[in-house]
């Protein structure tokens, strides 16, 4: 199979608009309805908090997890091109450098708002996945990030990024199914209960975290950095463990179960 889909969606007149950036709005408006419908049996939220908190986390999102790409991945090259930093639409997100700027959007929102950390990670640990399997989407139609070579029946030849023309594991469709569908039933269902401050984010860390160590094992590894240690370990691994780490304390420990 060889996917061919014009990475830009539309244009209207010189301005061209990506579907890569289409996807983050589409997970960010899903995200937003999804928080409202959410704030209806969460009391101390509403409508405006949603509202309030989507900013925040765009924000976050955006600046974090462009800057954790080149930080992350490609420091080098953009210390030699530092204009490329800005240039979103070409792709380039780190998801552990997005979490990092949530976080500390929250921290201020939380701030803000009078609500402690955990609260508010709590509230938005189930609106997440959707972002990130949109977010998953747009790598594929980018064809950026995908498998390794492979002979299994779901193997794809991205002829536009790989000169090689090798059939690959479609790994950012596994990660759209993992990240996005099957982490959203989990945390839906989860925080469906009431359950002790903290354990909500706790599962998003550990099930992402689990999610993105497995799927690195069929995920080519970013050719500048190839594997860290033992020919198979990526910098996706290393960044994953202690997420799963934290997030089996969070679990364990908790904090106040919510009434």
């Amino acid at each position: 199979m060889q996917p061919d889909i014009n990475p830009v969606a539309f244009s209207i007149g010189p301005i061209q608009v990506h579907w890569y950036g289409l996807m983050y709005l589409i997970g960010f408006l899903g995200g937003y309805w999804l928080g409202v419908y959410r704030a209806t049996s969460n009391p101390g939220w509403d409508k405006k908090l949603v509202s309030d908190l989507l900013f925040y986390i765009a924000v976050g999102v955006i600046l974090g997890g462009r800057l954790g790409y080149v930080l992350f991945y490609k420091f080098p090259y953009y210390l030699e091109h530092p204009v490329e930093i800005f240039f979103v639409w070409q792709g380039g997100m780190s998801f552990h450098g997005g979490l990092l700027g949530v976080l500390v959007a929250l921290f201020l929102f939380g701030r803000k708002t009078n609500k402690t950390f955990l609260d508010v990670t709590d509230f938005v640990a189930p609106l997440v996945p959707l972002g990130l399997g949109f977010g998953r989407i747009g790598n594929f139609i980018n064809q950026e990030l995908w498998g390794k070579a492979t002979d299994f029946s779901l193997a794809m030849v991205f002829a536009r990024t790989d000169p090689t023309l090798t059939p690959r594991h479609p790994s950012m469709l596994y990660e759209a199914v993992l990240e996005g569908a099957v982490l959203f039933v989990i945390l839906w269902w989860f925080s469906s209960k009431p359950r002790r401050t903290g354990a909500v984010s706790g599962m998003f860390l550990v099930c992402y975290g689990t999610f993105r160590f497995l799927v690195e094992f069929v995920r080519e590894p970013d050719t500048h950095l190839g594997y860290l240690a033992w020919d198979w370990v990526t910098m996706g691994q290393i960044l994953s463990v202690p997420m799963i780490g934290f997030g089996l304390w969070m679990l364990l420990k908790g904090g106040q179960k919510a009434a």
